[in-house]
């Protein structure tokens, strides 16, 4: 990392809200994370117009801008917009949380800090459970099979490590290099994507185990547990990714190993009772796996 002086800088932290006012209100308002941001952005996918109400009365409240969607238009589709708010406003070093995380002042502050003197990286800090267990510390990509790993010793800064979206810093010439996310994925594997291509654009990608931030893991899913929308997008965006980035004969390997990856997405937490259960995800992944297959046809 190259050491870069910044112009007058000023920080924003990105969420995206959906449904999740309670987390906004529990997380965000009754901590002193936001207090390190210049800009607080709150981008609002449409759930019910009392959602939307609440949103705006507790940005009212705590000072946050708002902007809100007619509809959900996805997790990266909604950071781009929340990203470019903050550019009109200045803003040059983003912080990007999911309102299910906690972040301190401290810690957020340090991980601006990183990205207005770095210009080219891709931050993270180590995240943790609320019970202190690891969430993610590294994340990395077979290539060879289109599985992703978290699991101890992961290193994101490896050639094929990628950073989570639940808590990420960047600075607005490595966002506007690579693009940002890319707006067809909708929901997961745009954080796998994105990092790819901040690498392809001359960044690098960095976790900071000094530095920690608490989530509560699928707190904006109020406890749904799998879902048919998460097996769904998983299965369809790992091959999306695929025929975005990597050669032919590397898809076709990756298609060799669809059923298997269904089958870990599905039953990864939950076991194998989980597919007489609900047979819905096995639906989900038939028809995730299907669309992600046929994306070159229909673009």
């Amino acid at each position: 990392m190259t050491p870069q002086p910044d112009r007058a800088a000023s920080t924003a932290i990105i969420i995206v809200n959906y449904g999740s006012s309670a987390l906004l209100s529990s997380n965000l308002a009754s901590g002193d994370g936001s207090t390190a941001a210049d800009e607080i952005v709150i981008v609002d996918n449409f759930t019910s117009t009392a959602e939307a109400e609440t949103v705006a009365r507790l940005s009212a409240d705590n000072g946050w801008r708002v902007v809100s969607n007619d509809r959900n238009v996805g997790f990266g589709t909604a950071v781009n917009i929340g990203v470019e708010h903050a550019r009109s406003l200045g803003c040059t070093a983003f912080i990007i949380l999911n309102p299910d995380a906690i972040i301190t002042a401290a810690v957020a502050a340090e991980l601006f800090a990183i990205v207005l003197e770095h210009h080219d990286v891709l931050v993270a800090p180590r995240i943790v459970r609320t019970d202190g267990r690891p969430w993610f510390e590294g994340a990395t990509l077979d290539t060879t099979t289109g599985y992703t790993s978290t699991a101890p010793g992961s290193d994101s800064a490896s050639a094929d490590g990628w950073i989570t979206g639940a808590c990420v810093a960047i600075h607005e010439d490595l966002w506007s290099r690579s693009g940002g996310f890319d707006d067809d994925y909708f929901l997961y594997w745009e954080d796998v994507d994105l990092s790819w291509r901040c690498r392809t654009a001359g960044g690098s990608l960095s976790v900071r185990a000094d530095l920690e931030v608490v989530h509560d893991v699928g707190g904006t899913q109020a406890g749904q547990g799998k879902t048919p929308t998460y097996v769904y997008y998983n299965c369809r965006n790992r091959l999306l990714f695929a025929a975005k980035n990597l050669p032919a004969g590397t898809r076709r390997a990756w298609r060799a190993r669809d059923v298997g990856y269904a089958y870990r997405i599905i039953t990864r937490g939950a076991g194998r009772r989980v597919l007489l259960r609900k047979p819905q995800l096995i639906l989900a992944a038939v028809r995730g796996t299907w669309a992600g297959a046929r994306w070159r046809e229909s673009v």
